[in-house]
């Protein structure tokens, strides 16, 4: 069997995760960082672990592999989005340097760990370079899209080239607006799910004009997030397999109009580990391999 690390919708096989266990710690840890890492409010943790449990299941019952990063008590409560810190490739994974101050040392506590998992590392982006997963979305194989915003700036981007095109990797910059400003959560995924080879959930409003012609032009069809639900993480699915999505609870218009494009649909209730601190299924995970 075939695997790849350059997808986002194929099969998942291998999985990378933070429970709620070793990200929140208990309810002080919560109550302590909240506010300075830009919480909507404090996360209740005895709900946490309710919504995580539901949220866990629907990853093993998808990918054959699952691993836990581990708890380490110089990390913050955000590491439970374990996607930002790194970027899975063919070729090992690419360490991120974070733009927000306070996740610096995630990247160096997911190098321990994928080197005791005998994981290969490429490579790193260094200061001044910053880089953070949720920013970057494999198109296909050969292709990889990378946000330019707060958290990703032009120098990580010119790492991130010099590490990938020598492989024959497209890298397609799409040049995100200010939104809501430097403390905010916006991430290229924050706009954009691939659910399969030709078809992503979007919010148009807030895309590039170019990054989207770009798209349609590769043959992709669009599931449209309406206004009320790009809050409540309605953009941010992730794929199990084609067009089988896991996304939060309390989007009825985008489940309906995945539904409407052929796909599966499952939900978790996900106000506290997702809504309060910005980081839906994406930002939960970190992806490894996927089958063809």
């Amino acid at each position: 069997m075939n695997f790849t690390h350059h997808s986002e919708f194929l099969p998942l096989q291998s999985i990378l995760i933070k429970t709620v266990e070793k990200a929140f710690i208990s309810q002080n840890v919560l109550d302590f960082q909240w506010e300075e890492l830009n919480y909507l409010s404090s996360p209740d943790y005895r709900a946490s672990l309710s919504e995580y449990e539901s949220f866990q299941t629907s990853i093993e019952s998808a990918a054959a592999e699952v691993n836990v990063f581990p708890e380490k008590d110089d990390l913050t409560i955000d590491s439970i989005y374990c996607r930002d810190a790194s970027i899975a490739t063919d070729y090992g994974i690419i360490l991120c340097r974070m733009g927000k101050g306070g996740r610096i040392k995630e990247p160096e506590a997911q190098r321990e760990y994928f080197q005791q998992l005998g994981i290969q590392i490429l490579g790193e982006i260094v200061y001044p370079g910053t880089l953070e997963g949720g920013d970057v979305a494999w198109i296909d194989e050969k292709t990889l899209a990378v946000g330019h915003t707060y958290r990703t700036n032009e120098e990580g981007i010119v790492q991130l080239r010099s590490l990938l095109e020598p492989k024959g990797i497209e890298i397609i910059v799409a040049e995100l607006p200010h939104y809501k400003g430097k403390e905010d959560v916006f991430h290229l995924m924050s706009i954009l799910s691939p659910v399969d080879h030709n078809l992503a959930v979007v919010y148009s409003p807030l895309m590039p004009i170019g990054f989207r012609n770009e798209l349609l032009s590769r043959g992709f069809e669009f599931v449209e997030v309406p206004e009320q639900e790009f809050e409540s993480m309605g953009c941010n699915v992730l794929a199990l397999s084609p067009r089988n999505c896991l996304m939060v609870d309390g989007n009825p218009i985008v489940e309906q109009r995945l539904r409407d494009a052929g796909c599966q649909v499952q939900t978790y209730k996900g106000a506290h580990i997702s809504v309060l601190g910005g980081g839906g299924p994406t930002c939960l995970t970190r992806p490894l391999k996927r089958k063809y």
